[in-house]
């Protein structure tokens, strides 16, 4: 078992009370223990913000790249000990674990670059003689960012680092059941030169610092990953303070395979988007739309690549499915493919849980196939959030658009078919913020705009240059340089 300190105004803290951090796969004993903060800690962290903010928003844009850069640098460097970490206390596999920490470098040298090399503003036409206008994109000051369990690293990076870019000071709380990884983001920022209290981390029993975190007075915005009924209310409780709210919330994406659909590359796909991370990725596959006269080559097809799949610890060598985060994510999965069986649904792959090769001391489900499946079952619309995906038959393509649409959610959805125009018309016509072709539902690169529509999310997208948007806002100057 390893202490690992959090970084509040500049400096390194494990004084106090812990947290023990679990390994999914062996939760006999604790793997880490981090600080357990107190509600006057939580002030602290705002006062160094606010400091901090002051500090950086007056330097530089070009200072700011170099310092996201060197921090970029560094979680390179640092890759193997990142991925060990994270596949500890995530469950995710080595390979998961490593691609995690790479992206996440990936996030801080694409938005110091985008910033520190791009414009200013814009320059603007002004009918008025003699004057020049101009319109300036300015940090907001102190952002909140809240981030789950699922992908530990990447969404601080993600949040972060266009955060820091534009010249904001951060409050980062990770989830409790994985504050590691995001310390190795902090880690990196600080060891690269960020100013002390630019950046702080929140490690602490959400219950018990709730109000000092959320009720601050100095919080300009919040960005916010996480369940639906948490989202809900956070955006509730900002809108009334007039208080800027994102929102990366739940999904139920869907796969569409057409009758001329590549099958073995279909059914390849689809379960790497099924499966991947244990399923518990917000762009996760969790529902195939297919067409009747391919349903069962193709489920053929499926079940073949979802028995080559090994589910194990995620730091074993053969590992290509880890366990699930942790118990009550376990229990809360299985539960829900039980659910799906009483409503009628057929197991066709998986849905055990620990037991034979696999420990009984992991929180490990098998990737879980659910034929028989219809519109009126609770598994067709309530996101699961792990390893089960469900089948479904219909007879069109205007039936499988309707199918993907059949949800509150509208995050991602994939169409596999050789159909050009069948392709454009599914981007059309799909109600989600991601729509790919013959790819998987996750997969999205570091520039590419992503968020989701209705319950999926708030307007503001995260990635590209899209996420500026929602950590600056906008002065318009005009300059009468006349007599």
């Amino acid at each position: 078992m390893r202490t690992v300190e959090t970084l509040l105004g500049g400096q390194w803290e494990a004084s106090g009370e812990r947290i023990d951090v679990h390994d999914p796969a062996d939760l006999r004993a604790p793997a880490f223990r981090v600080p357990a903060l107190r509600p006057e800690d939580v002030t602290r962290a705002y006062d160094a913000a606010e400091a901090g903010a002051v500090l950086w928003r007056r330097t530089s844009p070009l200072e700011r790249s170099t310092v996201l850069g060197r921090a970029a640098g560094l979680l390179r460097e640092r890759v193997e000990e990142i991925a060990a970490d994270i596949a500890t206390e995530n469950g995710k596999t080595r390979a998961e674990a490593r691609g995690e920490a790479l992206k996440a470098a990936d996030f801080l040298e694409y938005y110091g670059l985008l910033v520190g090399r791009g414009g200013y503003g814009t320059l603007l036409h002004d009918v008025r003689p003699d004057t020049r206008t101009s319109a300036h994109q300015e940090p907001l000051g102190v952002v909140l960012a809240i981030t789950p369990w699922n992908d530990p690293l990447i969404t601080p990076a993600r949040k972060l680092a266009p955060a820091l870019a534009a010249g904001n000071a951060a409050v980062l709380k990770p989830a409790t059941e994985t504050p590691v990884s995001g310390l190795h983001l902090a880690r990196a920022l600080h060891d690269a030169g960020l100013p002390a209290g630019v950046l702080n981390v929140i490690t602490g029993r959400t219950a018990e610092i709730s109000e000092a975190l959320l009720g601050d007075p100095r919080i300009a915005a919040v960005t916010f990953t996480g369940g639906n009924a948490v989202g809900d209310r956070l955006r509730e409780r900002f809108a009334v303070r007039n208080i800027r709210f994102q929102g990366e919330l739940g999904g139920k994406n869907a796969s569409v395979v057409l009758s001329d659909a590549d099958l073995p590359k279909a059914a390849r796909t689809v379960a790497a988007a099924s499966f991947g991370q244990a399923g518990q990725r917000c762009t996760a596959t969790s529902r195939v739309i297919v067409q009747r006269d391919v349903y069962l080559e193709f489920t053929k097809l499926l079940l073949d690549e979802v028995a080559a799949l090994r589910t194990g610890p995620g730091l074993d060598d053969g590992t290509t499915m880890g366990p699930l985060s942790g118990s009550r994510q376990r229990d809360a999965v299985l539960a829900a493919v039980a659910g799906a069986v009483e409503q009628g649904a057929t197991v066709i792959a998986g849905a055990k849980g620990a037991g034979e090769e696999l420990p009984e001391h992991g929180c490990f489900v098998r990737p879980t196939v659910l034929a028989d499946v219809t519109p009126a079952m609770d598994i067709w619309h309530d996101e699961v959030f792990g390893p089960v995906l469900a089948l479904r038959a219909v007879d069109s393509f205007d039936e499988a658009v309707d199918a993907v649409n059949d949800s509150a959610f509208g995050l991602a959805a994939a169409l596999f078919t050789r159909d050009l125009g069948a392709a454009h018309r599914f981007a059309d016509r799909a109600e989600c913020g991601q729509i790919a072709v013959n790819l998987t539902t996750p997969g999205w690169d570091v520039h590419h705009p992503f968020g989701g529509f209705r319950d999926s999310g708030s307007p503001f997208k995260e990635q590209g240059a899209e996420a500026l948007r929602f950590y600056t806002r906008v002065k318009t100057v005009a300059i009468h340089f006349g007599a």
